[in-house]
């Protein structure tokens, strides 16, 4: 199996699994009433990893999904899940790598309490990720609703040797439309530190994940698919074989 990563997304609102566009919040579509059953239907497939976001909690400063985060769990046995949304203390942090969450996401700590990212990642190694959402370049935090003055890159370099198990790089105008990551932002933000980054938004084609996984020697080490797996624009079967490929 190749070691890029095809990684899976259910994203989280009021207890359904929902795309966002944009990640604007009115404009949620709702594909599911029940994440747990979403998450059954991928564990038929042969997952390396699972991306899950809690986006009230990303909206609110702390986790507000938990019932569904553990129906989620309860049908992933044996597949590694990475959470993001809302995680924005050691003791959130902690509450759901014990639950049995993989790796822990950190998005608005990382822009306002880089040391919380840095404590965390000595605390469990290989466990924190960092999110990397972009505006134009500049770090978006607090569910994407506020654009900082901190670009991507600087972000990022604040990580460097702290021990965090990847980047994730949303390009936040291409999430939920369906053209593509922006995929040259992701491997020159790769290109600069030692992490490992995977390319997250705007996945729409099978076309767009070969794309993604022929990156891998410039540092790109997966892509997240949501929206397309959702509306039919890429079958999951054919999604993993395309990122196995590479």
């Amino acid at each position: 199996m190749s070691d890029f990563e095809l990684i899976p997304a259910i994203d989280v609102l009021d207890g359904r699994c929902v795309r966002l566009s944009q990640g604007r919040y009115d404009v949620a579509t709702v594909y599911d009433d029940d994440p747990g059953a979403v998450a059954q239907r991928f564990r038929a497939h042969a997952l390396q990893r699972l991306h899950v976001v809690d986006l009230d909690g990303a909206k609110a400063g702390r986790p507000c999904n938990r019932d569904a985060v553990r129906a989620i769990l309860s049908e992933m046995k044996g597949v590694p899940i990475e959470l993001g949304g809302g995680i924005r203390t050691q003791e959130s942090v902690s509450e759901w790598l014990e639950l049995g969450i993989d790796r822990v996401i950190l998005g608005t700590a990382a822009l306002r309490d880089p040391e919380l990212v840095k404590e965390a990642a000595r605390r469990f190694p290989g466990r924190i990720v960092v999110g990397v959402d972009a505006k134009e370049g500049q770090v978006a935090a607090e569910g994407w609703l506020e654009t900082s003055d901190v670009d991507v890159v600087t972000l990022a370099r604040r990580f460097e040797d702290a021990g965090v198990a990847a980047l994730i790089h949303t390009d936040i105008a291409r999430d939920g439309m369906g053209t593509g990551p922006n995929l040259e932002a992701t491997a020159a933000l790769a290109e600069q530190v030692s992490i490992p980054v995977v390319a997250s938004g705007g996945v729409g084609t099978v076309e767009h994940i070969r794309a993604a996984a022929a990156l891998a020697s410039r540092g790109v080490a997966g892509v997240i698919v949501g929206r397309a797996l959702y509306d039919g624009s890429v079958d999951l079967a054919d999604a993993l074989e395309a990122a196995a490929c590479s």
